[in-house]
């Protein structure tokens, strides 16, 4: 198994993906432009304002993880991770006004005698879209797997979603041409308006998540105490807080010491605690900070390694 990628390996692989959602979206823009307009369909306009949106989004995700990917500098001391969640929020708010219009437009359509024509268009057009969407989403997993990118991630979730709105056009064009179901293609317009926002509130709780510096997942939190409070010389820790910012993950806490240590024995206790920290935590920025044993900061008490379950459990409670 490989290590996790750095940091300018990961620009690279998400400027990529950026790159390959903008092109896929543009191709398949110029085709469902053409059929929304010979078919007169709603669904295939709903899929036309959806692509459109995914290509204004793709082009702010390629921005956003670009500058994500640029280093820490000296007035964004802790990188540039929260453009990441920024840019998926904003995609997010394109879902979220395609999913208003297209649920508009469908409505209308119930009342009126306006019926959609030439399905054969909306139907190779949707084909081709399906696998173009599929090609994609396979590099983009891809990208995933090794970057853990949030922006990537959202702009993943509504392409699959495309999946999905794809095939309904399809089965509203067979329905209301070929099969007489008259209002198919207006009931499945607004299907997809409401599988739009629904997706959309879904992909915007990671990134309120990293813009509200969420704490870590518990599990992933008592496997931090376990490590860390498993050294001689430490009488417990207190004070755990975590959080992520794109790719970055940091955590601090602080470590009760006897009062006769040296700073040059606290600090070496310090090293040996990151060291056993960094093979299961690679690339967490961490800092700790020494307190006299007895002394609390107003945390409570400190967080032994046999305590962690314990807060788990405590937090999953509340």
């Amino acid at each position: 198994m490989s290590g996790p990628v750095t940091a300018a390996r990961r620009g690279v692989l998400t400027s990529r993906a950026a790159m390959a959602s903008v092109s896929v979206a543009l191709l398949l823009l110029s085709f469902k432009g053409y059929a929304a307009w010979a078919t007169g369909s709603v669904a295939m306009l709903g899929s036309l304002a959806d692509t459109g949106l995914d290509f204004v989004a793709s082009l702010v995700a390629l921005f956003g993880v670009r500058f994500a990917a640029m280093p820490a500098d000296r007035l964004h001391r802790f990188g540039h991770g929260k453009a990441e969640a920024l840019v998926a929020m904003f995609q997010v708010v394109l879902i979220i006004f395609s999913a208003f219009g297209i649920a508009w437009r469908a409505i209308d359509r119930i009342g009126s005698a306006q019926t959609t024509g030439n399905a054969e268009y909306g139907i190779g057009v949707s084909l081709i879209a399906i696998t173009a969407t599929f090609a994609l989403l396979a590099y983009q997993r891809h990208v995933i797997r090794q970057t853990q990118s949030l922006a990537i991630g959202t702009d993943h979730l509504h392409y699959k979603s495309d999946l999905m709105l794809n095939l309904s056009v399809i089965v509203a064009l067979v329905l209301d041409q070929y099969l007489g179901f008259a209002g198919a293609d207006a009931l499945f317009g607004i299907a997809i308006a409401l599988w739009l926002g629904w997706g959309a509130l879904r992909a915007s709780s990671n990134a309120v998540d990293q813009l509200m510096d969420k704490e870590w997942p518990l599990e992933r939190r008592q496997r931090f105490i376990e490590v860390a409070g498993h050294h001689p010389l430490v009488a417990g820790i207190h004070d755990l807080r975590t959080r992520t910012s794109g790719m970055h993950d940091f955590a601090q806490f602080h470590i009760w010491v006897s009062p006769q240590m040296s700073i040059q024995e606290a600090h070496r206790v310090m090293d040996e605690i990151e060291a056993r920290l960094h093979p299961e935590f690679p690339g967490v920025e961490i800092l700790i900070h020494p307190d006299p044993e007895g002394h609390v900061d107003g945390e409570g008490d400190p967080l032994l390694a046999k305590d962690a379950a314990v807060l788990v459990e405590q937090e999953r409670t509340t």
